[in-house]
Formats: C-alpha cells, structure tokens, sequence
C-alpha cells in the first residue's frame, strides 16, 4: 500500500489528549501514520485553539466519542476514537465489504474495551507501555513507542488483507474448473473468502515443505461449524505407513490430528484422497438418513424409540424393550 501522496487528505498535524495512553488513541495514531508517514502529532489536554490538524480522541469532533450523543454502529455498539477514524478512511485499505468484516473482527471489540472497559488483550498489552506509577519515565515518550510499534502490526495486518483481496480473483479462476467439488490452485493463495461460500469440498495447493496440501473446505469462514466435507477419523494422526496402508495411497504421508489437512506427494495421491473422504462421507450420510427414516417409520407405526426386532415382530425385540433378557 503507497500513501506517499497522501490520497486520504491526512494534514501534517495532528492532536491527541496528554497523560495516560490507551489501544484506541494509539491505534488512531498509528492508522493515522499509515496514512500519512510524515504526520507529527501532539498531545496535550486541551486542544489549541486555531488547531489546523486533524483531532481524535479529544476535543468533541468528529473523531472523538466522549460527548453526548456519540455515533453508534448498527448493532448498537459505540465507537471510539479507532472506530470514527476507520469509517472515515477503512476504504483507502479494503473493500467496503472487507473493511466493514475489519471493524467487526479486529476494531469493534477495542472500541468496546475503551467505552467499557470489558478487558481486551491487545488493548492491555498496549496499554503496558504507559509508565508504571513509580516511573519517572515521559509518558510523550512512552506514547510515541507504543505508537511506532502499533503502526507496524497494524501496516501489516492490513497489507495481509489486502493481499486476500488481490488473490481473489486468481482463486475465483481456478474455481471455474471445480471437479466434483476438489479445486486446485497452482500456489497458496487466500482461498477461504472464495471457497467457503462455492461448491468446493476440497482444495489442492503446493505446500512449502514440498509435495501437496489436500485442505477441507470448511462450512464457514472462521470454521465453527466443521468441515464440509471431513478426512475419515481413521485417517487423523496416523503414521506414513498406517495411512497409506489404509487409504491404500502410497503417496500420503501426514493426515492432520484435528482432519482438516493431509499431506501428499502428488495431486493424483491428493485427488484420490479426496473422493475417498468423499465416499466415506457419503456412506455415513446415507446411513443417518436410512436411521432416521427408520425412526420415523417406527414413530409413524405408534411404536416411537423401537428396535428393529420389535418393529419386525420378532419375540425378543418386545423383550429387549421392555429391559428383559432372553435366555437361549
């Protein structure tokens, strides 16, 4: 990202409250320096008057949320100083559905440590470089250290997800050659915000450590709900030889212990791979729906929670029912 002719408009001044620092006057510092690498801010407790720069975090403008009446996101939830600034200037980074998935994640939750005080881990350890109570150190001083390493982690969180964008395209292209949901892609490229929401079950992709990488797609971007389609059970943590002894792929050679990945030597092991999960799958879908139906056929017949063998008539399904053991 090139903000050397400073497209947003950034003035070369900006003004912040003096004293104690929290996450949310540093992040809007640091953004702020993205923005503009050359801004020089300065902190105080009362905003000088005829102050030509930019003000966040103080002063009742635009980027402050002291005052009465403050903006609220949809969701009810308050911004802070970070909060105001990215809504102004998130789409010089990201796309407005991106920058709006940013705020969600990563801005939202330290605008509602700083309005609330809920307790946020990286809010604390920004926090920590203020001066200690029986410190002589400059607090300024302190800021400005807190800032220059904010802005760091925050450039590159941001180049990261810029970079996601870029590769959209590229994985939407492969897509197009989706074959009975497996994808391949000719490098690693940031698939998830494609492939969750398509018809992909699996990607193939050239993995680091050589050879390939056969991923599940999951149901949902951060993968709460499971995979759409898993590596059997009998595949997870196993040995080189006991995978390929029961895949009946040589070229396997790691199956990860939660399942969503196994290692291959090549797409042919990795494609053979993959339909064997899929058929697995399928079987195990099959077999619910065939219990389930079964249910339904017992509830429909007024025998709700029955055996096959009450269901059949046979005279020890009653028994067995009813916690009676037949003797042969």
């Amino acid at each position: 990202m090139d903000f050397s002719n400073n497209p947003a408009g950034i003035p070369q001044l900006g003004f912040t409250h003096g004293g104690k620092f929290h996450a949310d006057d540093v992040l809007s510092a640091a953004l702020l320096t993205i923005l503009r690498p050359d801004i020089r801010i300065y902190r105080g407790y009362q905003v000088p008057k005829n102050f030509s720069g930019i003000v966040f975090d103080i002063g009742d403008g635009p980027f402050d949320h002291h005052q009465k009446g403050s903006p609220r996101r949809e969701n009810g939830a308050a911004y802070a100083a970070f909060g105001l600034l990215w809504r102004e200037y998130g789409h010089f980074f990201l796309s407005e559905k991106e920058a709006k998935r940013f705020d969600t994640q990563f801005i939202q939750p330290l605008d509602i440590d700083d309005n609330k005080g809920t307790g946020n881990v990286l809010a604390g350890l920004i926090g920590a470089f203020n001066p200690t109570w029986d410190s002589d150190a400059d607090p300024d001083k302190a800021f400005y250290e807190a800032v220059e390493v904010a802005t760091k982690l925050l450039s590159h969180k941001l180049e990261s997800l810029a970079a996601v964008e870029r590769g959209k395209k590229l994985v939407e292209e492969a897509l197009k050659g989706i074959d009975g949901g497996i994808v391949e892609l000719d490098r690693y490229i940031p698939w998830k915000p494609v492939l969750v929401e398509s018809p992909a079950e699996f990607v193939i992709f050239p993995s680091p450590r050589g050879g390939y990488s056969l991923q599940c797609v999951p149901k949902d971007y951060n993968g709460k709900t499971g995979n759409k389609v898993p590596l059997p059970v009998s595949w997870h943590a196993r040995p080189a030889a006991e995978l390929q002894e029961i895949t009946g792929v040589p070229e396997i050679s790691f199956c990860h212990a939660s399942g969503f990945m196994c290692s291959v030597s090549s797409v042919a092991g990795a494609r053979k791979l993959a339909r064997l999960a899929q058929a697995e799958y399928a079987k195990r879908q099959a077999e619910k729906a065939a219990q389930k139906a079964e249910l339904a056929q017992n509830a429909q017949a007024g025998t709700p929670g029955a055996g096959a063998g009450e269901a059949s008539g046979s005279p020890t399904g009653g028994m067995a029912a009813q916690g009676v053991t037949a003797t042969p």
